[in-house]
């Protein structure tokens, strides 16, 4: 595999966030050229083999679930953490036993509201992701998140990665874990996270295909988030470019170490969170983040313009909200808001819900607690 050498990087106290690498070629011989890196299948297999992949769903097309699992490379456990309504559920869990019936590979499957995973979460004393009485866990990936890195842990796994289950290219998926194995190969540190910006985001305009470059989305948060970043540092920056990364793999160690939010503004968030409890140091703990440009374009459903401005308030306000943000970006924020309608006078972006680091639980326990489910399927 052949990936470009960063051109660039910010240091940020113990961050150092590199620019966008593109990947040049999925299958290449090794190189000696300094300005790309190469990696032998073997390299990527060693990695793989440490990898577990997620895959949050919540009532996607059963097609694209189903084309989801099978370009996930062998050499990585999957683990599916469904949200899902109950009707759903059955035929998920279908596709799952059929698919492990004809390949064999490793998978498993939970229900976020699963009455075990949230009794697992009580005996932990671990009450950030339930709901206000505590019976189940609260909808939002990141709480899916979560469970899936809880699992990973449970099973050994040294990194986790995240894939949606609504793309509508499922053999785009086999290359993005690969970008994660590479990106994690890269790395020199114990801390590391490899986050992917799609090469494209084509969109059906007057019966063309319109290959866009920035998701409506993500050019909006990458834009404040810069700004942020750039007010710490005392100059301009654009270095940041996938603040809304929701294909991302990180280091065990590094999930440990994370808090996580509710809601559309988990990947931003992870940043954030980062920035504000690395970036003042200057200790060892160095945390290193890749953001790839993937080769494939990424085709996902379309789910309307009210939640594009969902996704959009949450993630800018976990930035506004940030004790890293000063009063014009601030000001920014809520003017941008107010543009979109999400906004009215004299309010501020509501503050997204916080789950503290699962650095503490007991994911042996854990496990142990949720396999006594019916719901649960693991099948290796």
């Amino acid at each position: 595999m052949l990936i470009e050498t960063p051109r660039h990087f910010e240091t940020i106290g113990a961050v150092k966030l590199y620019d966008i690498q593109r990947v040049i070629k999925l299958d290449s011989e090794l190189s000696d050229n300094p300005l790309f890196y190469t990696f032998s299948k073997s390299d990527l297999h060693k990695v793989l083999n440490d990898l577990s992949i997620v895959i949050p769903i919540k009532n996607e097309r059963i097609n694209l679930f189903d084309g989801a699992l099978r370009s996930i490379p062998h050499n990585c456990p999957i683990i599916v953490v469904s949200n899902s309504n109950e009707k759903r559920c059955k035929v998920e869990k279908e596709v799952v036993k059929q698919f492990y019936n004809v390949t064999e590979h490793p998978i498993m499957y939970i229900h976020q509201k699963d009455p075990n995973v949230a009794l697992a979460f009580k005996e932990l004393k671990y009450y950030d992701i339930l709901n206000g009485k505590g019976e189940f866990v609260r909808d939002g990936k990141g709480e899916g998140m979560i469970i899936g890195i809880l699992v990973a842990k449970a099973i050994g796994s040294k990194y986790v990665g995240f894939v949606d289950a609504d793309n509508y290219l499922p053999s785009s998926i086999y290359e993005y874990v690969l970008d994660f194995a590479a990106g994690i190969k890269m790395s020199k540190s114990p801390y590391s996270m490899v986050r992917l910006r799609w090469k494209y985001k084509p969109k059906l305009i007057k019966n063309k295909v319109y290959f866009k470059r920035w998701g409506r989305v993500s050019r909006v948060t990458n834009k404040f988030l810069n700004k942020l970043i750039g007010h710490y540092l005392g100059y301009k920056t654009t270095i940041m470019k996938t603040a809304n990364s929701g294909e991302h793999a990180m280091s065990i160690e590094l999930a440990n170490k994370l808090a996580y939010s509710s809601g559309y503004s988990i990947e931003p968030f992870e940043i954030i969170y980062i920035l504000e409890n690395f970036g003042k140091s200057d200790g060892n703990k160095i945390v290193e983040i890749f953001q790839i440009e993937t080769l494939n374009p990424h085709i996902h459903e379309n789910k309307g313009e009210e939640h594009i401005n969902n996704m959009i308030h949450d993630s800018l306000s976990t930035i506004y909200h940030s004790k890293l943000a000063n009063k014009n970006i601030k000001l920014e924020i809520i003017e941008e808001l107010k543009k979109r309608n999400v906004l009215k006078d004299k309010e501020e972006p509501k503050k997204n819900i916080m789950m503290s680091p699962i650095e503490t639980l007991d994911e042996k326990s854990f496990i142990e607690i949720v396999r006594d489910s019916e719901g649960f399927i693991e099948l290796r």
